[in-house]
């Protein structure tokens, strides 16, 4: 049976998955797409968890699709590579609706769909001077189509022609200028960022209102603007209603922190 691709621990309140093929620049293939699949599956139905940070080992966040994968791809029929390709978008799809903060903590190359993967977290930690970012797709006739769904949303469209028609490799700063990434780090002090921030937010913050607050930002872009203040004033109304909501004001009245 093949290696394992990703490692899982629990730090306290957050879910911390790792990528673990160092040897291949933690590149990209469908056991690790079912693997990750899996992990954030597990970390969504865990009611201990409340915030997850993706992070891999070695000098590589994950340098694209693996070299047999894209040997065994180039045979798929259309079928094939339909249902290939709807894994994909499920594994993104499920990492930006999860209702549970995600942070990306980058450390090297993080290249088409490894930049893929960083750009579908909510938070993106960069490693100052090792981090680096592209959606180098094109320049092997191939096309970033799944994540440019969330690369829209994230970066705008002019920026997100930029990166996808010019196929260029860009540092940590430009890719935090670009709103692709949200901070950098040093190196040596990525990991400790990422789970001091994941501890933060599970520690200082609802788990239910972060829920509805991803809840909004992913339904939210969908919606013309009648749509959008209807559904924002019935998730307000909602809101309201939950014992986090209560027990966050009551706290306020109190002059004292609410124990989330």
């Amino acid at each position: 049976m093949p290696s394992p691709r990703i490692a899982v621990r629990t730090a306290g309140r957050t879910s911390v998955i790792t990528l673990t093929r160092p040897q291949k620049r933690n590149a990209l293939d469908d056991q690790m797409v079912e693997e990750l699949t899996r992990a954030f599956h597990a970390a969504a139905r865990d009611p201990q968890v409340r915030a997850v940070v993706l992070r891999a080992e070695g000098p590589a966040f994950c340098a694209g699709a693996d070299l047999e994968y894209l040997q065994r791809m180039s045979g798929f029929d259309l079928e094939q590579n339909r249902e290939d390709s709807r894994r994909l978008a499920h594994l993104f799809r499920m990492i930006h609706e999860l209702r549970k903060p995600v942070i990306a903590a980058v450390q090297g190359p993080a290249l088409a769909g490894g930049c893929g993967l960083a750009t579908v977290c909510d938070i993106v930690l960069a490693a100052r001077g090792t981090a680096t970012f592209g959606y180098t797709e094109v320049r092997i006739g191939f096309i970033p189509a799944i994540v440019m769904v969330f690369l829209l949303r994230r970066v705008g469209e002019g920026r997100a022609r930029e990166m996808v028609l010019g196929g260029s490799v860009i540092d940590a700063e430009s890719a935090l200028s670009a709103g692709l990434v949200n901070a950098l780090v040093a190196p040596e002090e990525l990991d400790a960022a990422a789970l001091e921030l994941a501890a933060r937010l599970a520690h200082d913050n609802s788990a239910v209102a972060m829920g509805l607050c991803k809840e909004l930002l992913a339904r939210l872009p969908g919606l013309n603007l009648q749509e959008a203040l209807d559904f924002a004033a019935n998730m307000n109304a909602a809101a309201r209603m939950t014992h986090d909501c209560r027990e966050g004001i009551a706290a306020f009245l109190r002059k004292e922190k609410p124990a989330w």
